[in-house]
């Protein structure tokens, strides 16, 4: 079954298709009739506002290039997917916004510094920038709509960016209007402005998208909804080194869960994975980590140098073959307080070592602990199954054995 972060890619690139679309078909037809009017009616503003708007038509086939590669499947190369084309398209789309905005600049500057060149205006200029400014708004409100829709931050960065040329179309609409009225001086400046304003979203673009290709974490809103899933989870007790980072749109969440430490390693793992399903149904989320922890291991760790599992399933049974028998199993527990060592006896009647019948009380266990370094060494013996009573076992596997309580007598040294 598709995951929710797959269901909303293949959606976030189809609307991306469609929507680049009407922007490249849109851009087309104002920019040729920008520059060419904006030459025939001697209007800078215009012709800057041209070049602006060749800049989007640019940034719309980086869009459709990027839309298309960000959609692969993760490969052998790129584990993760390929949602990072998006972010790496962003910065383009930034740098080259600053290119233009620069470049537009400079032009306005070197006629600000002529202004006995600058030519008076015609009236067809103000007529295409307004039909410019009615187009590049309610392509603005389209685009924000449906990239909103399936939360798509190219697609928002896109669609503000056909509001920054809404914005710019106004101004050199109020500049013809100037220049037009006798103030020629009021053409160049608009210009200049387009410029600033052009320079500026590239720079706000290509420094978000710098930052979210630097592991940039969600904001505290949605760290803390990820930690509240993780919470929720039943077994979780606590969560702690939790981290996230942008990939593209989404985002890959690590964090470590605290759960009992006496559970099995299955059932620690069953809770692991029960969190993780539970961060994936968050849509931002493309991939989550989890690592199980007995104890908070940022303040306490199992102190070092402790002995193996091996060493101590052979001292275990070396010491109760004093006493005639053989553990069924031995749970070890590492914990910040030392070794806690749980052996499973076998039920009685089951011999294990040959000779004498079974005595636990031949066996030393406090010299076993001793012996062990263990802060604690628990002995439990298990029972027949008592015909046609449910609940009774005494299979006992490695590491794990179930008994009846009722029915168990325990054995311990601390």
């Amino acid at each position: 079954m598709p995951s929710t972060a797959a269901i909303q890619s293949a959606a976030k690139h189809s609307v991306a298709r469609k929507s680049t679309f009407v922007s490249i078909a849109l851009n087309t037809v104002l920019m040729a009739l920008q520059i060419v009017i904006g030459v025939f009616a001697h209007s800078q503003a215009l012709v800057a506002d041209g070049v602006h708007s060749l800049a989007d038509l640019i940034s719309d086939f980086v869009v459709l290039i990027a839309n298309r590669h960000s959609g692969a499947k993760p490969d052998a190369d790129h584990n993760y997917g390929h949602s990072r084309y998006e972010t790496v398209a962003s910065l383009f789309l930034g740098a080259l916004l600053i290119v233009v905005g620069v470049g537009m600049l400079w032009r306005a500057g070197t006629r600000l510094a002529d202004l006995q060149s600058i030519p008076a205006v015609h009236l067809s200029a103000l007529a295409v920038a307004v039909l410019v400014l009615i187009s590049k708004e309610s392509l603005f409100r389209y685009m924000l709509r449906e990239a909103q829709r399936v939360r798509s931050a190219m697609l928002i960065a896109n669609a503000w960016h056909a509001r920054s040329d809404a914005a710019s179309s106004l101004v050199v609409a109020i500049g013809i209007v100037g220049s037009l009225a006798g103030v020629r001086l009021l053409d160049p400046i608009a210009a200049a402005i387009v410029g600033f304003m052009v320079a500026r979203m590239g720079w706000t673009f290509g420094w978000d998208a710098l930052q979210d290709l630097s592991d940039r974490a969600l904001d505290e809103a949605a760290s803390a909804d990820m930690r509240a899933l993780l919470l929720a989870t039943p077994g979780v007790r606590d969560v702690h080194e939790m981290r996230t980072r942008k990939t593209g749109d989404f985002a890959l969440v690590d964090a470590h869960i605290l759960v009992d430490p006496m559970i099995s390693v299955s059932e620690g793992h069953y809770i692991a994975e029960s969190a993780r399903l539970r961060v994936l149904t968050d849509n931002r989320v493309l991939d989550a980590l989890i690592h199980v922890d007995p104890e908070n291991d940022a303040v306490a760790r199992p102190t070092v140098n402790l002995p193996t599992r091996e060493r101590v399933v052979a001292e275990v049974n070396a010491a109760l073959a004093a006493g005639g028998v053989k553990a069924a199993a031995v749970n070890i527990h590492y914990l910040s307080t030392g070794l806690n060592v749980e052996v499973i006896l076998p039920a009685p009647g089951s011999r294990t070592v040959e000779g004498d019948a079974p005595c636990l009380d031949r066996v030393d266990l406090d010299a076993l602990r001793r012996n062990l370094g263990a802060s604690k060494l628990g002995v439990l013996q298990g029972v027949d199954a008592v015909p046609g009573e449910s609940g009774v076992s005494t299979e006992a596997g490695s590491g794990e054995a179930i008994a009846s309580a009722k029915a168990a007598e325990s054995h311990s040294a601390t």
